[in-house]
């Protein structure tokens, strides 16, 4: 029977659906030999974001814990407290985003054990699918009896746990100290308000094509109209366009929304590979032989400096 632990993510305020995906990923595992589901929240003041967590369907219980240390999401504070936090758990798990990344690794380090990235299916208690080669091969992955097991779900794969839940939220006393070695000196980030790129369900992407950071306004404009998270091409992040963490791709970030617009992108395998799971691909492009269209789902050969302001007028 499998006890299972879950890191969730969250702002401060709002739990990162990310988590609720890794909650369909720890049911999935329970289905095979049955078992609890509980989810750590580190933060300071995250008695909000706890009850979030609580509401999630199939959530047994949510350990809660505040202090002012845990306040950053520092790999170097809440990786010794994961750890700590993961003792008596046959599972760990953490989304597999940024942060995700960031944190599990340390904490499995910290536990003497491997860390498994992006799970994508679960084949047993102890059996797990993850895509390599930019997702062009899926190998199977089995970790011996006895080995705490810590993974990283690939959020693209997963479906987000239903609410309405009633776990118990327990508050829990921080096990670690703060780290001597590092310190949290701010947050700089350039999407403003708009939803995250990992989990938004609509996303809008611009390319080389745009020509200049300034011109990337456009895609700025059409995104805040339709609510939608910003990505960009290696390309648009190479010329300097955009800051790199709004990158899709292979050596991006891997996003699956349900409307994915892109704008001025040829469709680069690399590309390719971070939208492969979109519901809904719809291609702008000067090219008619753009790859990009070979898997859109709608493509419009067009001038994007003429597509989106007319776009615009259609939202209005």
């Amino acid at each position: 029977m499998s006890k299972i632990l879950i890191l969730a993510e969250h702002d401060g305020d709002t739990l990162n659906p990310g988590t609720a995906k890794a909650v369909s990923c720890a049911q999935a595992i329970t289905a095979h030999g049955g078992g609890d589901v509980d989810i750590l929240v580190l933060g300071d003041g995250i008695d909000g974001v706890a009850a979030q967590a609580s509401a999630l369907q199939g959530v047994n219980a949510v350990l809660a814990t505040n202090a002012p240390h845990l306040a950053a999401p520092l790999a170097a504070n809440h990786g010794p407290e994961l750890a700590a936090a993961a003792d008596g758990y046959s599972h760990v798990l953490a989304p597999s985003s940024t942060y995700g990344k960031d944190v599990l690794p340390h904490a499995a380090a910290l536990m003497g054990v491997n860390a498994l990235s992006d799970i994508m299916a679960v084949d047993g208690e102890r059996a797990f699918k993850r895509p390599v080669y930019a997702g062009n091969a899926i190998v199977d992955v089995s970790v011996p009896e006895g080995a705490v097991i810590a993974g990283t779900t690939r959020s693209a794969s997963w479906s987000a746990a239903g609410e309405g839940g009633s776990g118990a939220v327990q508050d829990r006393a921080a096990a670690c100290e703060a780290a001597a070695h590092t310190r949290y000196v701010g947050l700089e980030g350039a999407g403003g308000d708009r939803p995250d790129l990992q989990t938004a369900p609509v996303v809008v992407s611009g390319g080389r094509a745009l020509g200049s950071a300034e011109n990337f306004d456009l895609i700025y404009g059409l995104a805040d109209k339709l609510g939608a998270a910003v990505g960009a091409s290696r390309a648009a992040v190479d010329a300097g366009y955009v800051p790199n963490d709004m990158q899709v791709g292979q050596t991006g970030k891997i996003i699956s929304p349900e409307l994915y617009l892109a704008f001025g992108i040829s469709g680069a395998i690399q590309h390719l590979t971070g939208i492969k799971d979109a519901g809904t691909i719809v291609a702008v492009n000067k090219d008619a032989d753009a790859p990009i269209f070979e898997v859109a789902d709608i493509g419009l050969v067009g001038d994007l400096f003429t597509v989106i302001p007319e776009f615009e007028q259609q939202l209005s």
